[in-house]
């Protein structure tokens, strides 16, 4: 993927990196998703449930509903209905039990009930996007990808390696600024950090140790 002019990213991106990879590669050594699945289509379910949702949210359905729908197959066979009483605490429990149904079908149809190792057929499912695509490749197949949530995005206008708010723009900045074999990586420790330390509202930048290395980029009230 063509990455974006150097121009366009913030003063300094490139020094600022290797900085930040350096940090988030003492501070979270071990990332990784924090979704609980067993098999790609698993991560495809609980990564089309997370979309504005919590993982720990997720990780309390799926249990029980992945119980009752092991595989595309028997989901395949399932109603938005059937699915609903599964997911109903999660936001969007309605669209998103269409969209399991639907793409559970569609997975049976085209794909002989597996997941593809292919970007673009991940892409075309339903509930499915460009975010789910790089997650479900990446973790269940080890593509390297860079999935551009919010806390990705925040983060990585604030620590000055991306000016842009499209996700796909993101993306094309932090796989220009940072070598393939640790996209993965970076995605999960970002995401880590924006969960624990760097938080939309007052971020806890007296208590990061990215701070020095940090621009704090349209931070105005932090703790």
């Amino acid at each position: 993927m063509t990455s974006l002019p150097a121009a366009e990213r913030p003063a300094g991106a490139g020094d600022r990196a290797a900085q930040v990879l350096a940090h988030l590669e003492r501070l979270y050594p071990d990332a990784r998703t924090e979704l609980d699945f067993r098999t790609p289509f698993e991560l495809l379910v609980a990564t089309v449930l997370s979309a504005q949702a919590t993982d720990v949210s997720v990780n309390a359905a799926t249990p029980t509903l992945f119980e009752r729908y092991p595989d595309a197959q028997a989901m395949s066979q399932a109603t938005p209905e059937d699915l609903e009483p599964y997911i109903r605490r999660i936001g969007l429990y309605r669209n998103k039990a269409r969209h399991l149904a639907a793409l559970a079908r569609l997975l049976v149809e085209r794909h002989g009930g597996e997941v593809p190792n292919d970007f673009e057929a991940v892409v075309a499912l339903p509930g499915a996007g460009r975010k789910t695509a790089n997650v479900v490749l990446s973790n269940a197949y080890g593509f390297p990808a860079i999935a551009v949530d919010t806390h990705v995005g925040r983060l990585s206008r604030r620590l000055g390696l991306s000016a842009q708010t499209n996700p796909d723009k993101v993306e094309r900045d932090l796989q220009a600024l940072f070598p393939n074999e640790r996209w993965v990586f970076l995605h999960h420790a970002l995401i880590l950090h924006g969960r624990r330390v760097c938080f939309a509202r007052r971020p806890r930048c007296s208590a990061c140790e990215l701070l020095a290395c940090c621009p704090q980029i349209g931070v105005t009230d932090a703790a």
